[in-house]
């Protein structure tokens, strides 16, 4: 169980020593990810940024992910197994102009990290499906990072399987057959907030 996100952060920190080099970048997926991803990269030493990405929930569930959407607008999943087209193209559009939004919320006028040839460390605070944190690997991919690692504190055993053939590296410290949601492995899991993410970024970019 873990106490909060930055406590997971620390703890995964720990299991992270030692397989990233000094000049990876970290980026963590809003909002919880960020928390989590601040606490990976104050232990390493190492840059921190966000990869916005978002997930296109099931009809009449909103938080089981059927597809997720990366920052280019590509779509990641079979959604077509469970909605039909119009569902599909509402939910993509709808997951479009979140991402769009939060990215001008977060960022403002900052240039996004370089990724190209660098290592990247790709984190949130727990792992489901696996679909939002895969739709960011490839877009990663596409922008053609040197090497991208997975790392979150717990994860579904069919997401970590996912990931497992899309990622370079997967870094869990608990993946549990039991799982059911994330929030069940946090004793406080309560909803990060946008200024939350704001300012954790930026006392992250003012650390240099």
């Amino acid at each position: 169980m873990f106490i909060d996100r930055r406590d997971a952060g620390r703890r995964l920190a720990a299991v992270l020593e030692g397989r990233v080099g000094h000049d990876a970048l970290v980026l963590g997926i809003p909002r919880g990810g960020v928390i989590v991803a601040d606490e990976v990269a104050r232990a390493l030493g190492l840059e921190l940024d966000c990869e916005v990405v978002r997930k296109m929930g099931a009809p009449g569930d909103p938080e089981y992910a059927i597809a997720a959407v990366d920052a280019e607008g590509e779509v990641v999943g079979n959604a077509t197994a469970w909605a039909d087209e119009g569902y599909i193209h509402r939910a993509a559009e709808s997951a479009r102009a979140e991402i769009a939004r939060r990215l001008t919320t977060y960022r403002k006028d900052r240039p996004l990290p370089r990724i190209a040839d660098r290592h990247v460390v790709l984190v949130d605070d727990g792992v489901a499906t696996g679909l939002t944190v895969a739709a960011a690997v490839r877009s990663l991919k596409r922008r053609q990072a040197s090497r991208v690692t997975v790392a979150a504190p717990v994860a579904s055993p069919a997401a970590e399987e996912l990931l497992q053939g899309m990622a370079d590296d997967v870094v869990v410290v608990w993946v549990d057959p039991r799982f059911r949601a994330v929030g069940q492995y946090y004793e406080r899991f309560d909803q990060t907030s946008d200024d939350e993410v704001i300012d954790t970024l930026e006392s992250a970019w003012s650390r240099g």
